[in-house]
C-alpha cells in the first residue's frame, strides 16, 4: 500500500498536465478564431509583439487567418510587416 503514495501523484499530474494543454489548445483556436472576425483584436495583438499594421496588412493577415482556419500564415507564405507601418526600402 505504500506504493498508492507514489502513483496516484504522478498519475494526477499527468492526467492534469495534458486536460490543461488540451484546454489551452481549445481556448487558443476559439481565439484565434474571434481575433479573424475583429480587425481590431488582430490589431491590439499585432501592437503588443511590436509591429504597426496598416490597413492592406491587415487583410492579408486576416484573409491568412481565413484561409489557414486561424493557424497562421501557411507555410509556402511568409507575413513579415515592416515594425514602423510604412513602406519599405
Amino acid at each position: 500500500m505504500e506504493w498508492y503514495n507514489y502513483v496516484i501523484p504522478i498519475v494526477t499530474l499527468i492526467v492534469g498536465g495534458v486536460g490543461g494543454f488540451f484546454i489551452g489548445v481549445f481556448y487558443l483556436r476559439k481565439q484565434l478564431e474571434k481575433m479573424q472576425s475583429d480587425p481590431e483584436m488582430l490589431q491590439k495583438m499585432a501592437k503588443q509583439m511590436g509591429y504597426n499594421l496598416n490597413g492592406k496588412q491587415m487583410q492579408r493577415a486576416q484573409q491568412m487567418m481565413k484561409n489557414q482556419g486561424g493557424a497562421g500564415a501557411p507555410q509556402n507564405q511568409k507575413f513579415i510587416p515592416n515594425q514602423r507601418g510604412g513602406k519599405r526600402k
